[in-house]
Parts: structure tokens; C-alpha cells; sequence
């Protein structure tokens, strides 16, 4: 989606995250070229250096956005390798957020994987070494005490609409990196920026820091966190509670992300507060998501029902139990039967094997999927239950690498002509299998998605043995979870409901370049990642006004419309024109006073 002009004329440029005309600003000389959100360097106009104190303060010649862009992506490729190019980011979105978003926004397929995983779980891994400045809030498990007066210093009531928050246990397949999580909040709230214009300056990063049972960190002499072992029980529930509660006090209109929990904490905090708070974990619904809308794509290519699934998920830890929660309530709903019934079509491989009755241990989740029949003289490894069960879609959350042998590619082929195979685990050296191979084994027939990007993937597998060339989607989430944000954020959802998400895999669903070519990913790329997040966001606006969640007034229901209220409140990354306003008149925004400590009025 093209980014839209600076004077946009829109019937809805008065709402109050419009993102028509111009900004009012209080802010003059050096103080304005250190504001990350005002800066514009050397595109300042004339009038604007006049205006605002700064003649002398830039060199003359005055630049575009686009000319900007160019030289910062000159400076990007010069640097040696990718964790330098992503320090190289950060240190620009210190600076200027909007050149910031513009580069990542023109070079996307490109920067994404510097910016998110894998390089970004290279830079949490060196946080502590690579360390500049904070960001964000850094909440202790010793200071509970002190956690709602530490929030409050970073907005009023309506300055926030984005919170994410991590406790760092379980970072992008790379384990415990305890405080150096902050950077995982931080990334998320980007791509929230980048794909569904969630304002840059609205949105407010967390870490929980609760100690790390990370050997490494707790020998660095350099790390920055709490330098004692995890704390868990009692005490770690009492800090989570702390902070949800004063999330929502001091920002009542705040959506809360949770981002990478542990096994033992991401579902059961997300149970405990889904009934009461608009909230959402994207590693549980998240990863369910996008693994649904895959699976729905799958099946209009191989021209089956939702209801004809018999999945197969091999990694029982939380992104395998949360896409099948997933496509269990989607079956459900598609069949019109309980959910307890709809689990019966999903098998469940961990470590020990298949997910029975007879296997001790197991978590809340998991028992859901616990197979009560006799499997005593059945084979219980991935090959076995392949055989026995028959599924037509084959999950890989599971991080064993080669996992999905030929063997067992080609007895699920044996069943499925179109079998639907999603190896998911990140990074790439931990995937169950590449593309090649899974294409390769099925003749080309495997619907094919992964958890990191692929090339394109070359065969003889045209209509006559010609070579044709097919691309695998990669099945991530910042395809599904920015539009669901975006709108939860606008129509100030009070709950994100089961039927808000299945809207927003349907969303996603319907863009899916593959349901009219064969050779085509099951999932839009990063090129749609902003028509996707409208799409999405209308989906789930128009499923919470249904059900009744939706709390913000004025909401348009023809779709048309509906599209372009969405689109008026998405945060571009382009230059507004800045009016001087008197500092002493001025909005929170105007000072430059959002998300900025030290400056806020006291509160009652």
C-alpha cells in the first residue's frame, strides 16, 4: 500500500489519532533536532528553520525525505555485517523516527530479518554489551512496591495505546536473555509501527526483569539485569499483577501485548486475563493465527473444508499448543460442535512421545489433546502416528532439526495429494525441513510455509515435467497479529474474542497470492503488509462491533469508509508541516512530552 500524501484530504481528519495537516509543535533550536518524533535534519524547510530557531543549526541545502533515504541506505550497505547494521538502525531511530520507518518501509524484504529475527535475537543475546541508552520500562520482581509509580512516569491516562510487554524467558528460539528482553518489546512495537501504523510515540516497551537462569548472563561482569536466579511462584505472580493492574489504571485504553513467556507462564496468564482485559500473546494467538490462515489458504488450493482437517502438531511447548487451540475453535465454530470434539482431529508430539492419557506431567493446555484411545501397540514417534492417524496438515513447532524425514513426508503424501506441510521452528538451522525437500519428496505437491524466509524453490513439476519455480510463504506473524492490534486499538476493544481473531485469519486468508496460482506463497509478503493490517483491522473491528466489545463511537459501517477511518489513524513515515504553538498553550504531544520522563505533571 502506497504511503499516503502529507495534506491528505479525508472526511475523518478530525479524529484524534488523524494523521492529516499539520503538527503542532512548542519545540525550538537543538532541543527540536534532538526530538526524535520533530526531527526531519536537513528537510526542515525554510520557513521551518525561521520559525523555529534553527538558522545556522543545518547545513543549506534543503533536502526531500526521499533524498534522506537514500544516503541513510548507502550508509545501512556500508556497514559490515547485519548485527552492525542493526545497531546502525537503532542509533537512527534515536534520532529520526520518520527517516527511520521510511527506510525500513522502502526496503523491507530486506531489513526485516535485521530488525526482527534472527539478527534482533543476536543483539537481545549482546544487549548488555551493545548497551547505549534504555528504552522502555524496566520492572524489578524486588520493587513490586514501586512498579505503578514507575509507569506512571511515562504518560497520562490517553498518552499510551500499545503496550508490550515481555518477561524474557523465552526469546526467538534463543532461551532466557532475562533484561536484555526489553529489545523483544521493543522490535514488536516497530513492526506495529511498520505494518499497521500504530503511532511511534503511543506505544510504550516492558520488561518484567525477574532474574535469568541464563549460566552466561549471570557470569557477565557487563550484564545489566537483575544477576540471580529466575524467580517463580508467588513472588514472579505478584509482579505480573502489579503490572497488569497498573497498566490499566494509569492507561485505561491501553492494548497489552505479552511477548515470549515461558511454557509455564504465557498460556496461564494469558487464561487469567483474556476474561477481564483487552490483551493478546502473539506467540500463543499470534502463531495460531498465521498458522490458521496458512492452513485456510492450503485448503482452498486443495479444495477442502476446514472441517476435513486432521492435523498433526510435532512440538507440544506454546506455539504448538497455541495453534492448535486455534484451529481446534475454528473447527468448532466451522462445524457447529464443541470444542472438546473438535480437538479429536489433532495429535500432539512432544518429547515424550504422543500426547496420551498415559503420559505424566502434562500441562492444563496440553491434556486438552491428550489421546484416550489405545495406542499401547501403536508407534507414538512422528513416523507412527504420520501412519496411523493420516493427517493432511503436518506442523513443526518443535526446534529438532530434520525432524521431517523423507520417510515420513512420503507416507503422508501416501494419503493426501496436497498435504499441507508447515515446518515453523526459528531460526532457520532449527527447521524441521527446507522447502526443497518437501517438495521434492511430494513431486512438488506439498503446500509449503515456513517459519523463516526461503528462495524460491526450482523443479520439474509443471504440467508437462516442465521446471517451474514456486515460492514458499513464510509463516509469520507480523502478517496476522499488527492488523488484529490496529484493531483493537481503534474501535478500543474491552476484550479480544475468539471470533475477533478467526475474523482476522479470515482477513488474511482471502490476500492469499496462492489461492489463484499454484505457484504462488499461501501467505501476502512484506510488499502488502500494510493493505493486509487494513484488511485485518476491518475484520476484527467489525467482529467486535458484532459481538458488542467495540467501545469507540462512530464507527462506519460500510466497508469502504470503515477502510479509510482505518487508514486516516495509520502513523506514516512521512514529513507533516510543523506549526509553532506557545509552549505554555500547548498539548502533551506539541512539548514532545509523550513517552519522554521527567516532564509529566503530577498526578492525584
Amino acid at each position: 500500500m502506497p504511503l499516503q500524501p502529507q495534506n491528505k484530504p479525508s472526511r475523518f481528519g478530525n479524529l484524534p489519532l488523524s494523521t492529516s495537516g499539520p503538527l503542532e509543535c512548542a519545540l525550538k533550536g537543538t532541543v527540536l533536532l534532538n526530538h526524535p518524533y520533530f526531527n526531519k535534519g536537513s528537510a526542515f524547510t525554510r520557513e521551518e528553520r525561521r520559525d523555529f530557531g534553527l538558522s545556522g543549526l543545518l547545513p543549506q541545502s534543503i533536502q526531500t525525505l526521499e533524498q534522506q533515504a537514500q544516503r541513510a541506505y548507502e550508509q545501512y550497505s556500508a556497514r559490515a555485517d547485519d548485527l552492525a547494521k542493526n545497531t546502525f538502525l537503532t542509533s537512527m531511530k534515536e534520532q529520526n523516527e520518520v527517516l527511520y520507518f521510511k527506510l525500513l518501509l522502502d526496503h523491507l524484504d530486506e531489513m526485516f530479518s535485521v530488525v526482527y529475527t534472527p539478527t534482533e535475537g543476536e543483539a537481545i543475546q549482546n544487549y548488555s554489551r551493545l548497551f547505549r541508552r534504555p528504552e522502555g520500562v524496566f520492572l524489578n520482581v524486588h520493587d513490586v512496591d514501586r512498579v505503578h509509580h514507575d509507569l506512571s512516569k511515562w504518560g497520562m491516562a490517553d498518552d499510551i495505546d500499545y503496550i508490550v510487554v515481555t518477561d524474557g524467558e523465552e526469546i526467538l528460539g534463543i532461551g532466557d536473555q532475562g533484561c536484555g528482553g526489553i529489545l523483544i518489546s521493543i522490535a514488536k512495537l516497530v513492526l506495529m509501527t511498520i505494518c499497521a501504523g500504530i503511532h511511534p510515540n503511543r506505544v510504550l516497551p516492558v520488561v518484567l526483569d525477574c532474574g535469568t537462569d541464563n549460566e552466561t548472563l549471570l557470569n557477565d561482569p557487563l550484564y545489566l539485569g537483575l544477576r540471580e536466579k529466575r524467580a517463580r511462584g508467588q513472588k514472579y505472580d505478584k509482579l505480573v499483577d502489579a503490572f497488569i493492574r497498573s497498566a490499566r489504571e494509569l492507561y485505561p485504553k491501553a492494548y497489552i501485548h505479552f511477548e515470549d513467556f515461558g511454557f509455564q507462564n504465557a498460556r496461564r496468564l494469558l487464561d487469567k486475563w483474556r476474561p477481564e482485559i483487552p490483551c493478546f500473546n502473539d506467540d500463543v494467538q499470534g502463531t495460531g493465527c498465521v498458522t490458521l490462515a496458512a492452513i485456510l489458504a492450503g485448503l482452498r488450493v486443495s479444495k477442502q473444508k476446514l472441517g476435513d482437517v486432521r492435523m498433526l502438531v510435532f512440538g507440544g511447548g506454546t506455539a504448538g499448543v497455541g495453534i492448535a487451540d486455534q484451529v481446534r475453535d475454528a473447527i468448532a465454530t466451522e462445524r457447529g460442535i464443541s470444542k472438546e470434539e473438535a480437538a479429536k482431529q489433532i495429535w500432539l508430539i512432544d518429547k515424550p512421545g504422543l500426547l496420551t492419557n498415559q503420559v505424566e506431567g502434562l500441562s492444563d493446555a496440553q491434556k486438552k489433546y491428550a489421546r484416550s484411545e489405545d495406542w499401547s501397540d501403536k508407534k507414538t514417534n512422528l513416523l507412527g502416528v504420520v501412519k496411523e492417524a493420516k493427517p493432511n496438515v503436518l506442523i513443526g513447532t518443535s526446534t529438532v532439526p530434520k525432524s521431517f524425514t523423507e520417510e515420513v513426508v512420503r507416507a503422508m503424501a501416501s494419503h493426501h495429494d496436497r498435504p499441507i506441510i508447515l515446518p515453523l521452528s526459528n531460526p532457520t538451522k532449527l527447521h524441521e525441513a527446507v522447502p526443497a525437500d518437501l517438495l521434492a519428496w511430494t513431486d512438488g505437491k506439498a503446500l509449503v510455509a515456513t517459519g523463516s524466509p526461503f528462495k524460491p524453490v526450482k523443479g520439474p513439476w509443471g504440467p508437462n515435467g516442465q521446471e517451474i519455480e514456486i515460492k514458499v510463504a513464510e509463516c509469520n506473524n507480523s502478517v496476522v497479529f499488527p492488523g488484529i492490534g490496529l484493531g483493537g486499538v481503534l474501535c478500543r476493544a474491552k476484550l479480544v474474542t475468539d471470533k475477533m481473531l478467526i475474523a482476522a485469519v479470515n482477513g488474511v486468508a482471502e490476500l492469499s497470492p496462492g489461492q489463484n496460482d499454484d505457484t504462488a506463497p499461501l501467505l501476502p509478503g512484506a510488499e502488502a503488509v500494510r493493505e493486509v493490517s487494513v484488511r485485518v483491522a476491518r475484520k476484527v473491528i467489525q467482529a467486535a462491533v458484532e459481538e458488542g466489545v467495540a467501545t469507540q463511537g462512530g464507527i462506519p459501517k460500510d466497508e469502504r469508509e470503515l477502510d479509510e477511518w482505518i487508514m486516516e489513524q495509520m502513523w506514516d513515515p512521512v514529513y507533516r508541516p510543523l506549526r509553532s504553538v506557545d509552549a505554555q498553550s500547548a498539548s502533551r504531544q506539541a512539548k514532545g512530552e509523550l513517552r519522554v520522563v521527567g516532564s509529566l505533571p503530577q498526578r492525584d
